[in-house]
């Protein structure tokens, strides 16, 4: 039963349980008076008088309680974070790099600090949690040390993807991965305990007030820099580097940690924080206003898909947007919804729900569509590790909003809220599952042999290195082309073969008559084509 209904069936009751608790507070017997309605409520759970009490009270303990914010942990663990951030952005000493094992050769990919810094800034957020919130240490520490192996599984695994270009897919994946590993190491260090739906529905919020504070802190910083920057242009002077990463990666890893001690109380768990007040109510606010334009603009735009039907199908660039409207759909629904029924009055929640079932029936069908566009182009050419990747979350996101719509229609208007909470609960589990997934299994999925190739001509071995499966070789004195495959070549019969085995004109590349010669033969394409031609 819920607050309001309880509140409903008392009737006048209702209004002098309000008056009595105001004059017990007035009377300085509020805490003593609450101890003994919450003693008596244990006793008669179904009793409606009590119940009101101890929804009363639980609303009174959270807008009554002062929020002191930590400073003692925030500001140092703040210009820590900041300095550690600051060192490592030093792209000159700290960057990841790829080698060649064929040549030896290596070149820069990216900065170390892009895969550090979500996890460095998680484990001080963490320490903040901790210590603020008097939590175990033994328990933060193994959620550090599991972020920590993470991190060290990616530097362990990467080389060992094949070719290059997949080790850069791998490498970019990995920072968005980490990111979202980070941020649930903090989610486990913020939930005490409990991973109950409504405490990971609390976090899943409080998270997304957290973004924005970051984000006006980024904002209101950048200005600062990039006047500061200006003036001493203007002066003719130069800011030296180190001064510019200390402004840019410094300043974004103190406002990471500060905006959590801003947004975050640690010493209660997250279904106990506030969200009726401040940030927390404007951006709530801002997001439900969201939530019919983005119905309204789903709608267009699915009005338009039978005219730019293959589109995503053939421009890449489009399907990144699909993807990204998903992900911005559901930070949209999860902010959209309430903590707590009593936060919205029937009719609100009326209305609300029926956005949220709009928007969420829209945008399944637009995942389907991006999906289907995925899946099509991954067919046509290759697996890849961006492909497989968002494969994966594209059906995790279908199979949330799928799952949404079906307990929506179960539960019905009396428990909409609980049945959202679950699924948005649920999906916090799989989105770490999956992020898992990525960082620990691509590297087993695209891994390559160097013995394969590694007495073959030098060119050959390069370009074996630097392209995806399938690699076609052919020399200019010949017609014929060759399919590289486990350190042979394979002779392709004709055109009509080439095209059914789905290979790309752009995919050949040209090499030397001799060096394709000193490449040994495999089995013809198809093995019943006779002996292979000389190149």
């Amino acid at each position: 039963m819920t607050y309001q209904e309880i509140l409903q069936g008392l009737g006048n009751q209702a209004e002098q349980i309000e008056t009595t608790y105001q004059q017990a507070v007035r009377a300085g017997h509020g805490d003593e008076f609450a101890a003994a309605i919450e003693s008596q409520f244990g006793d008669d759970r179904d009793n409606l008088l009590y119940a009101a009490w101890h929804y009363r009270l639980l609303q009174a303990a959270s807008s009554a309680r002062k929020r002191v914010i930590a400073w003692g942990w925030a500001l140092p663990l703040a210009v820590l974070n900041g300095l550690l951030l600051w060192l490592l952005s030093d792209d000159q000493r700290f960057t990841v790099s790829v080698t060649n094992p064929l040549t030896g050769q290596a070149h820069n990919i990216l900065p170390v600090v892009a895969l550090l810094a979500a996890p460095i800034s998680a484990a001080l957020v963490i320490l903040f949690l901790t210590g603020a919130g008097n939590r175990l240490w033994s328990r933060s520490l193994v959620i550090v040390l599991s972020l920590g192996a993470a991190v060290a599984c990616v530097f362990a695994f990467f080389p060992q993807i094949w070719p290059s270009v997949f080790q850069e897919q791998y490498l970019s994946l990995a920072v968005l991965h980490l990111l979202l590993l980070a941020w649930a190491a903090v989610g486990i260090a913020a939930l005490f305990t409990g991973l109950d739906a409504e405490n990971r529905f609390a976090f899943l919020v409080k998270s997304l007030e957290t973004f924005v504070v970051a984000g006006l802190f980024a904002i209101a910083g950048g200005l600062f820099t990039a006047i500061t920057f200006g003036l001493f242009d203007a002066l003719g002077i130069q800011m030296p580097d180190v001064i510019q990463r200390l402004f840019l990666a410094g300043g974004a890893g103190a406002v990471i940690v500060l905006a959590v001690a801003l947004v975050y109380d640690p010493t209660v768990e997250p279904v106990q924080q506030s969200f009726d007040e401040g940030l927390s109510r404007l951006v709530a606010l801002l997001l439900r206003l969201l939530l019919p334009l983005a119905t309204l603009v789903l709608l267009v735009y699915l009005a338009f898909i039978p005219f730019n039907f293959r589109e995503p199908f053939e421009n890449r660039d489009v399907l990144i947007i699909f993807n990204a409207m998903l992900f911005a759909v559901m930070a949209l629904l999860v902010g959209a919804t309430p903590v707590r029924e009593t936060d919205l009055d029937p009719r609100m929640q009326t209305w609300l729900r029926r956005g949220v079932i709009a928007l969420a029936a829209l945008a399944l069908l637009v995942g389907i569509y991006a999906l289907a566009a995925i899946l099509y182009r991954t067919g046509i050419d290759r697996p890849t590790p961006n492909r497989l990747t968002f494969i994966g979350w594209n059906v995790i996101n279908i199979g949330v909003l799928a799952v949404l719509l079906i307990r929506q229609w179960q539960a019905g208007r009396a428990g909409w809220l609980p049945a959202l909470h679950e699924t948005f609960a649920g999906a916090t589990t799989t989105y770490f599952i999956w992020a898992v997934v990525v960082i620990l299994a691509l590297p087993w999925a695209f891994q390559g042999s160097v013995q394969d190739v590694a007495g073959l001509p030098q060119r050959i071995q390069w370009i074996a290195y630097d392209e995806p499966y399938p690699i076609l070789l052919k020399c200019g004195g010949s017609p014929q082309i060759y399919l590289l495959e486990e350190g042979a070549k394979h002779w392709i019969k004709d055109i009509p073969t080439f095209e059914a085995k789905g290979f790309q004109w752009s995919d050949v590349r040209f090499v030397s008559c001799d060096d394709l010669s000193a490449v040994p033969n495999g089995v013809p394409i198809p093995p019943d084509a006779g002996p292979p031609p000389a190149p």
